[in-house]
C-alpha cells in the first residue's frame, strides 16, 4: 500500500468508525508506528486534516470543534471525474465573475477550491491548466435582466419581459409569474407561468431584451406540475404532450453513442449488425432536430414521420448550398 492509499486509507477508517485506536492502524495500514505517525503529521500540518487525539478514548478523531470536520476532504488527485469537474467548473466560474457586490466575498471561497484542488506533488494552478472544463455555445446574459429576473423569482414577484422568439425574430410583450432559472447546456433560461397564454412557458435568457420587477404577487405552479411539463420530453424545449422518437446509429457511431443519456427513460439496445437502436421521448422538436444533425449519416430516424421529415427538410437544405 502506497502513501496515497494510506492517506485515503486513514480519512475512511475515521470517518465511518468515528474513533479508532492506533494499533487498528497499523493492522490496517500494515506499517510501522513511526510510519503510521508520519502520515499523522502530514495529513495534519500538511493538508489540515482536523485529526486529534482523545485522550479518554485513547483513539484518534476528527475534531468535533471544527465547523467543517465532516466535510474534510484529501485534496488534489483523489477526486472522481466527477468531482473534478464540479471543482474546475466552480472555480472558472468564479474567476469569471465580473466585479461587483460578490466580487470581495467569493475570494475565500476561490481560496478554499484551490486549497481542494492541490496537493504536495500539483499545485491547483497546475491541475487547472492540465485539466481543462470547456462551455461551448455559451450566449451572452445581460446582467441587468438576470438580476430583475432573479429578483422577481426570489421575491414570488411578476415579470414584465420583451423576448425575441429565435425562429421569426418577433419581439412580443409578456406579463410572467417566474417560476425556475435552469442552467441547461452552458445557457440560462426561465421557466414561467404566462399570463398571455396560460401555461407555462420556457424563455432563453439571453433573448430577453428588457425585464421589469411588478408590484404583483406571482402565481406560484406547483413542482409536479413543472416537472411533468418540462422534464417529460427531450431537452430544455420539454411539453406535457410528448411522442416517441426512434433513431438508429451506424456501425460506426454505434459503440459511443450507447455510452450517451439523451434522456433518462431512454432504451438503446445494439442491434446484432452492429448498429445502435435507441428510443425515447419528445415534446418539440428544434432542438432535437439539431442534435440529430451532428450525426449526418450515421444516424437515421424511423419514426415518428414528422421528425424524419424534419431532419430530411434540414438535409436537403444544406446540401442545397453546397
Amino acid at each position: 500500500m502506497d502513501r496515497s492509499e494510506r492517506f485515503y486509507k486513514i480519512q475512511g477508517m475515521l470517518q465511518n468508525r468515528g474513533v479508532v485506536r492506533t494499533q487498528e492502524f497499523l493492522d490496517e495500514l500494515e506499517v510501522s508506528k513511526a510510519t503510521f505517525k508520519r502520515d499523522l503529521e502530514y495529513l495534519r500540518d500538511r493538508m489540515r486534516a482536523p485529526i486529534v487525539y482523545d485522550r479518554h478514548e485513547e483513539a484518534y478523531r476528527f475534531d468535533m470543534g471544527v465547523a467543517d470536520q465532516e466535510l474534510w476532504q484529501l485534496p488534489g488527485l483523489w477526486f472522481t471525474a466527477e468531482e473534478m469537474q464540479a471543482l474546475l467548473t466552480m472555480d472558472k466560474l468564479l474567476a469569471d465573475l465580473q466585479p461587483g457586490v460578490l466580487s470581495e466575498a467569493v475570494a475565500p471561497l476561490r481560496k478554499r477550491l484551490k486549497d481542494l484542488l492541490k496537493s504536495d506533488q500539483h499545485s491547483a494552478d497546475d491541475i487547472a491548466q492540465r485539466i481543462r472544463i470547456l462551455a461551448m455555445g455559451a450566449r451572452h446574459v445581460d446582467p441587468a435582466h438576470f438580476r430583475a429576473l432573479s429578483t422577481a423569482l426570489l421575491s414570488r414577484r411578476r415579470l414584465r419581459i420583451r423576448h425575441q422568439r429565435r425562429q421569426s425574430g418577433e419581439v412580443t410583450e409578456r406579463e410572467v409569474s417566474p417560476q425556475r432559472l435552469v442552467h441547461y447546456r452552458d445557457n440560462w433560461y426561465l421557466d414561467a407561468w404566462c399570463h398571455k397564454r396560460q401555461a407555462v412557458r420556457t424563455f432563453g435568457v439571453d433573448a430577453i431584451e428588457s425585464a421589469t420587477v411588478s408590484d404583483k404577487d406571482a402565481r406560484d405552479v406547483a413542482e409536479e406540475t413543472l416537472d411533468r411539463h418540462l422534464a417529460s420530453g427531450y431537452g430544455i424545449f420539454a411539453g406535457s404532450e410528448t411522442r416517441e422518437a426512434v433513431l438508429l446509429f451506424g456501425e460506426d457511431r454505434a459503440r459511443w453513442v450507447s455510452r450517451e443519456v439523451w434522456h433518462p427513460a431512454q432504451d438503446g439496445k445494439m442491434q446484432l449488425d452492429g448498429t445502435y437502436l435507441l428510443r425515447f421521448p419528445y415534446a418539440q422538436e428544434p432542438e432535437l432536430v439539431m442534435d440529430i444533425l451532428r450525426y449526418g449519416p450515421d444516424v437515421r430516424v424511423l419514426a415518428p414521420d414528422s421528425l424524419r421529415e424534419a431532419v430530411a427538410t434540414k438535409l436537403r437544405a444544406a446540401a442545397a448550398l453546397y
